[in-house]
């Protein structure tokens, strides 16, 4: 008997460890997936107990016990762009991506609030709006998406997550400017410190009780202005036919345009025209930009002369570069 016991003891040391360290991963990971036990679910338990009476066994059982799973209130709130939403000014609908989930035990109507006008920021949007992603594409649709009504919030089942949308205007804001805007939800059965009961407003007839998020949750997402805006200087030079600098009949003015871009957006198709002054003759082939010659016809380049002016086409400019574009005249 000592020699088996000894045996069982060197064999449980060697080989449990092994299967602890086989076991013992896949058991964290299920229980930490592992879904909680759905509100309203009944909980039964009977006990037994066994004798023997006169030779025979005689099983006896105890009353059953029940209990109803109570349902877990927990809401969670989580902006969902990877950073601030940039936008122009006086731009409509711009929007802002939530995720919303319900962290309880049970289904759970979620009510939304919004909240634009938050202290602290450089301005607020207009005509803010709040969308429920309907198709779940994780994108706005507009004609898809279904506008929020808070008279109907959506109902979501335990542990599903769904994407509210904040469309917002924004007004004339100036280039850097941020707005802040929030996002609340809150379980319609109730909120508040965390262990709340709320008697018989659960799942299937139990209780309601607040988890630790307080079944309330906001988080806030911003809006950042980037805009830039195009300053045009002309100025001139005149070399007259002596060498110097008078306003005769024959001296060549050189014009001199100095386009620059402040902010940190940028413009597109930008064009600079100016057109030949009366009394002057054009200088044929004599536009360049930031130094370099340009053609007078239409083709690849950026430059044009089409008889009454010329015309450069700069593209997109981005905010704090400058361009410089010169062309010449003679005085007639």
């Amino acid at each position: 008997m000592s020699t088996s016991r000894r045996h069982y003891r060197v064999s449980s040391a060697r080989t449990l460890p092994i299967w602890l360290g086989v076991l013992g991963p896949l058991f964290l990971a299920s229980t930490a997936h592992a879904a909680p036990t759905p509100a309203g679910t009944p909980i039964e338990n009977t006990a037994t107990a066994s004798y023997d009476d006169g030779g025979s066994t005689v099983t006896i059982d105890s009353n059953t016990v029940s209990l109803i799973v109570d349902e877990l209130l927990d809401i969670a709130v989580t902006w969902a762009d990877p950073g601030d939403v940039t936008t122009a000014p006086d731009t409509d609908n711009v929007v802002l991506t939530f995720t919303v989930t319900n962290g309880g035990n049970g289904p759970e109507p979620v009510v939304l609030g919004v909240d634009p006008n938050r202290a602290g920021d450089d301005f607020d949007p207009d005509a803010v709006t709040l969308f429920i992603d309907t198709d779940g594409n994780g994108t706005y649709d507009a004609g898809t998406d279904t506008l929020y009504d808070p008279g109907s919030p959506p109902v979501l089942a335990a542990e599903e997550s769904i994407t509210v949308f904040i469309l917002g205007d924004i007004p004339s804001a100036s280039d850097g400017e941020r707005s802040e805007v929030q996002l609340t939800g809150t379980a319609a059965t109730g909120s508040g410190t965390p262990g709340t009961v709320f008697a018989g407003q659960g799942e299937g007839g139990g209780d309601a009780v607040v988890g630790s998020t307080g079944a309330t949750d906001e988080d806030s997402g911003f809006y950042a202005i980037i805009d830039a805006d195009l300053d045009l200087t002309k100025s001139a030079t005149v070399l007259d036919p002596f060498g110097g600098t008078t306003q005769v009949p024959g001296a060549i003015i050189t014009y001199r345009l100095v386009a620059e871009a402040t902010g940190s957006g940028s413009l597109d198709n930008v064009v600079i025209t100016d057109s030949i002054p009366d009394d002057t003759s054009y200088v044929d082939d004599s536009i360049t930009l930031d130094g370099t010659g340009l053609t007078d016809v239409s083709d690849a380049d950026a430059g044009e002369f089409d008889g009454s002016g010329i015309a450069v086409s700069l593209g997109t400019v981005a905010g704090g570069s400058s361009n410089i574009i010169e062309f010449q005249v003679v005085i007639d």
